[in-house]
Parts: structure tokens; C-alpha cells; sequence
């Protein structure tokens, strides 16, 4: 195996179809996503690539083939040093971000990778790969391959650290609604017929689904309006007032829909936009990615309707799966999702000054723990200690 590292979005170019095999149709792991996601945080003028590049990590094989990628990239921290980094990580929130390799090669890209960065992190020589830190956010329980990268890196002299982080929640679809609406809770299976009874088959409530780019538009503005009304009315700023997160969004929601990857639905009531959601869609699992309801139809539970309209939608389509991502919120249990653990990780390459830097950000974040720790506990603590 070689590796092979990118630094520009051009030289990746030519990839982008393998790259998009590799990623099995998770559309959190595609070229379109995360090729946007860098084009809107990554380095936006000259002063800001001293401190962040692009790091992306190709392994290929004897014929030059593309087995494996490590979709990460480079920013600098005073604390940390330089940090490796997931693309798409941060306040997009993707989910289920890996190393991408050929299932049936993993072992040798995961060999290959983790002596790779070894190697760089101690290398001095000009343009090596030198890092002080790899930080991976939500790496899931069931993530095979990056268990076992991270794995090795251990064994190669590397310091791991491992946390729990939010859960995923999956929802496994029967093949008939009848199916599911039995599968329920009790109290759910009430809240599900009243609201049938009362909005839903009454005809009050009108599903739209942009399935155009000249229905796009529409669809997009009114999930920002309803999202930006309710976070703002529960005293929040919302995501769209991010300019990176809305430029974003605006640019990689077309390129999804031309590649069938995304569903944009809004929700009348009464002939009044009621709720919106935006759903990312890959190898039969429908992915819920974002979400806004009207907050002055409260009363009416639109963000129920809407889900249980696209639920029974997706059930006649043939969807596999419901995926609400990260965030251990209540409804999604309700709902009949099951929780999938995920970790953050952290490895320290074994070099004396990146192990110094990691030692002392350790013994702060547990000096803050205690004290928290303390003030929860209602006993004084800076002056207990002082004693």
C-alpha cells in the first residue's frame, strides 16, 4: 500500500467517484459533502492557511487503485499544537464520519495508515505530516475500522483516549405502517391515531416534498424561517445565523438533490407553513438531519406530524431505516429508535513534546472537573483547598 497525501480540492478531483464508492453511501462520508464543507470552513483568506490545510490521506494499492481514504485535515491550537481533524466535523454536525476503505482491504489500509502517521509525526523533514494531536469526534461503537486504526496506533506507542460521546438513534422500518404504529408504546400508539383523527386525515395538513431544483428555493427558505423562529424563541441564535452554516447549506443541498441524496419536506397546516425537515438519504436510510416548526402552532405537535407523514412515506417507499444522528433527545425514543453508542477519541503521537502539550491539557480539563464537581456538591472548593 501507498499513501498518498492531498492538499487542494483540485488534486482530488480526479477521485471523486472512487472516493464515492469507498463511502458506501453514507452521504455524511461523500465527496459532495464534505468537498463543500472545506470550501466553507476551511481557510477563507491567506492569513488563515498558515493555521489550517487540507490533510487528506489516499491509500492506494500496487495498481494504483484508491483502496482507502482518511478525509481529515490540519488546524493549528496553541494548546494542541497541529490537530488532525475529520472534515466535516464542528458545527455542521456530520455523523458517522470513518477512515473509507474497500471492505475487503481493510486491514492492509488500516496497517498502512496507522504506520503512515507514525512515521510523519516523527519526521523532520520539510512537508512531512507533522502532528501533534488526532481528534475524532463521534466515532461510532460499531466502526470497525476506525477501532482498529486506533487501535494500532496504540500498539505503535501512541497515547489514546477515549470518551463516551452522543448516542446515534436508528429506527430499523418494517415493510407496512399497521407494522410499526403496533411496535409502539402504548402512549405513543394514542398520540399517533389522535393526530391521524385530527389533522392528518382530515386533510388540514399538506406534505410537500421538493423534488426539483426549481422547487428547491421555497423549500430551503422556509426551513431557515422556521428554524431560526423557534431557536431564537427559546432564546438560542440557530444555525442558519452561522454565514459558514448557511453558505453551506445553500450550496450543497442542489448538488445532493441532483445526486438523489437529500429530501427537503415542508408542512402546511391550514394552508400556513407548520414544520420543515431536512433529510440526507443513502443506501435505504433516510438520515434527519434538520428540523424547524412554526412556534405559533405549538398546540398542533407539527414536528410529530410531519415525522410521522414522512415515516409512513418512507415505509411505502421501501426506506430500511430512520436515522435521527446524534443527540439523545427524548422523541427519538418515542418514535421507536435504538441508541448507538459513540466515542471521541484523542491520540498523542509518541513524541516527547505533542505528550508534554496533551499531559497538561489533561491535568487542566481534571482540575476542572473537580471543581465542578465541587460547586455541584454545594462545598466550597477554592478555599477548602487553600487550607
Amino acid at each position: 500500500m501507498r499513501i498518498r497525501r492531498f492538499t487542494t480540492l483540485d488534486e482530488l478531483a480526479p477521485y471523486a467517484d472512487d472516493w464515492d464508492r469507498l463511502a458506501a453511501g453514507v452521504p455524511f462520508c461523500g465527496s459532495t459533502w464534505l468537498w463543500h464543507w472545506w470550501r466553507h470552513y476551511g481557510p477563507q483568506h491567506d492569513a488563515d492557511r498558515s493555521r489550517t490545510c487540507l490533510a487528506v490521506l489516499g491509500v492506494f494499492n500496487d495498481a494504483d487503485v484508491l483502496m482507502g481514504v482518511a478525509p481529515w485535515y490540519v488546524d493549528y491550537s496553541v494548546v494542541h499544537g497541529r490537530v488532525l481533524r475529520s472534515l466535516g466535523s464542528g458545527e455542521v454536525c456530520s455523523d458517522y464520519l470513518s477512515v473509507l476503505c474497500h471492505p475487503a482491504r481493510k486491514d492492509a489500509v488500516v496497517d498502512a495508515l496507522a504506520e503512515y502517521l507514525v512515521r510523519s509525526a516523527l519526521d523532520d523533514a520539510p512537508g512531512a505530516l507533522r502532528w501533534d494531536l488526532l481528534e475524532l469526534d463521534g466515532v461510532g461503537a460499531e466502526d470497525r475500522v476506525m477501532t482498529d486504526l486506533l487501535g494500532n496506533l496504540g500498539l505503535l506507542g501512541c497515547t489514546l483516549d477515549r470518551r463516551p460521546g452522543l448516542s446515534c438513534w436508528r429506527l430499523e422500518l418494517p415493510t407496512e405502517w399497521d407494522c410499526y404504529v403496533a411496535s409502539l408504546a402504548k402512549r405513543q400508539r394514542r398520540t399517533v391515531r389522535h393526530l391521524e383523527k385530527k389533522l392528518i386525515h382530515t386533510g388540514r395538513v399538506v406534505l410537500h416534498t421538493a423534488v426539483r431544483l426549481d422547487e428547491l428555493p421555497q423549500a430551503m427558505d422556509i426551513l431557515v424561517d422556521l428554524h431560526q423562529q423557534r431557536r431564537q424563541m427559546l432564546g438560542e441564535r440557530g444555525c442558519f445565523a452561522s454565514p459558514p452554516f448557511l453558505g453551506f447549506y445553500r450550496d450543497v443541498v442542489p448538488e445532493l438533490l441532483r445526486r438523489g441524496q437529500v429530501q427537503l419536506y415542508w408542512l402546511d397546516l391550514d394552508g400556513k407553513p407548520a414544520a420543515a425537515e431536512y433529510h440526507l438519504l443513502g443506501d435505504g436510510v433516510l438520515y434527519v438531519y434538520q428540523a424547524g416548526v412554526n412556534p405559533d402552532l405549538l398546540e398542533h405537535q407539527p414536528g410529530n406530524v410531519i415525522n410521522l407523514m414522512i415515516l409512513r412515506q418512507a415505509i411505502e417507499r421501501g426506506v430500511r431505516a430512520y436515522d435521527f444522528l446524534r443527540g439523545d433527545e427524548g422523541y427519538k425514543a418515542r418514535f421507536g429508535a435504538h441508541p448507538r453508542p459513540t466515542f471521541g477519541w484523542q491520540a498523542v503521537p509518541p513524541r516527547a513534546a505533542a505528550q508534554v502539550r496533551h499531559n497538561l491539557w489533561l491535568a487542566g480539563r481534571n482540575v476542572k472537573q473537580w471543581l465542578k464537581k465541587r460547586v455541584r456538591s454545594g462545598r466550597p472548593a477554592a478555599k477548602e483547598v487553600i487550607k
